[in-house]
């Protein structure tokens, strides 16, 4: 069998059934544990394949770099774009469609505004989850135990606001759930501003995230509360049609305790 082949058939597994050990790719595709590790090797030096942080493989997103993937096939663009034409169109800002991947944010669609000023993420490109909106919104619905993952690990610092302290994340997490929205103020590019919010699935916990990004001051009031509202529309629509049932956002207040709890 070709070494194409082969990682065809690696490609194909690890899409059908996620993060996988090499161990487990070889049982399953019947291969030589030495010629599948060699194999996802050579995929991880082209980005296509990447380990997570348990250590077993799963397929990155330069796939979408490489061939586009039909994204208009892909249910949560396919959701997204009519929301995301009409919000750039009504603000003038880029809305940026972003994908969880393997403890990243990673942009899978976007509509360009009208502004000069742009945070103009290419498709495909990934960013932390402690910076940005959309990185923010994300990582402030996931499960507690990944978000203490994303807080046990070196935080990427992109420009001088950027949080890098576990702690001061941690609070910001709770400011982001009490209200419902992540703010950005140039924490990935210096004069470029968003607000982002969470796009959610059956249970509750992130799976995207819909942001608007450009140069305005995002600052508590009527252009902030319209933006919102366009954003809490949106993402609450596309929430429920994959299978989330409950208020959205699901707002947390402050307890006595200082934890934050369901409202």
């Amino acid at each position: 069998m070709s070494s194409i082949r082969r990682s065809v058939q690696v490609m194909e597994l690890l899409a059908r059934k996620g993060s996988l050990g090499v161990r487990p790719v070889a049982q399953q595709l019947g291969l030589p544990l030495g010629s599948v590790h060699r194999l996802l090797l050579d995929l991880e030096a082209e980005g296509v394949a990447e380990r997570t942080l348990e250590g077993e493989w799963a397929l990155s997103f330069r796939l979408l770099e490489i061939t586009g993937m039909q994204l208009d096939r892909i249910e949560l663009p396919q959701l997204a774009r009519p929301f995301a034409d009409r919000i750039a169109e009504e603000t003038r800002e880029t809305v940026n469609l972003n994908a969880l991947h393997n403890m990243m944010g990673v942009t899978i669609d976007k509509v360009r505004g009208n502004e000069g000023m742009q945070l103009d993420m290419r498709i495909g490109s990934r960013g932390p989850l402690n910076c940005g909106g959309a990185g923010k919104a994300m990582l402030a619905f996931m499960p507690p135990e990944q978000q203490q993952l994303v807080y046990a690990q070196p935080l990427r610092q992109l420009t001088p606001y950027t949080i890098i302290d576990p702690r001061e994340l941690e609070r910001e997490v709770q400011r982001v759930r009490q209200r419902g929205y992540s703010l950005d103020y140039d924490e990935v590019v210096v004069g470029v501003r968003c607000v982002a919010m969470p796009i959610l699935n059956r249970a509750g916990h992130a799976v995207g995230a819909l942001s608007i990004s450009g140069p305005s001051a995002k600052q508590p009031g009527p252009e902030l509360d319209h933006m919102v509202a366009l954003l809490g529309e949106a993402c609450g629509h596309i929430s429920r049609r994959l299978g989330y049932a409950e208020t959205y956002p699901p707002r947390q207040v402050p307890a006595a305790n200082g934890v934050a709890q369901p409202a």
